[in-house]
């Protein structure tokens, strides 16, 4: 298996794993938002970041999708992975920091 697999496998499986957390998450505000005011405020920085994870999500998939299948146009999509990654980031931690 090559390296890049690997490391796009620990990409894609991270970026589910957080993107299935938010959107739990979102699902647990939506249901209490009634109850708890408190969460209306927190509720627009959870869909914003769910957002991005869910566009972070697919990227790492296509990113996956194309070195699995040795297509000629992952290298494209390794590209776009690094440019959403550094979208989330500068999200977190500029803009939401």
């Amino acid at each position: 298996m090559r390296p890049t697999v690997v490391v796009l496998g620990f990409v894609l499986g991270s970026a589910t794993a957080i993107t299935f957390a938010l959107g739990g998450t979102a699902v647990v505000f939506f249901v209490l938002h009634d109850d708890y005011p408190r969460l209306e405020g927190e509720l627009v920085p959870l869909l914003e970041s769910l957002g991005l994870f869910v566009l972070l999500t697919a990227q790492a998939a296509f990113s996956f999708y194309g070195e699995i299948k040795a297509s000629r146009w992952r290298r494209v999509a390794h590209l776009l992975l690094v440019g959403v990654l550094a979208a989330v980031a500068a999200y977190h931690v500029w803009l939401r920091g």
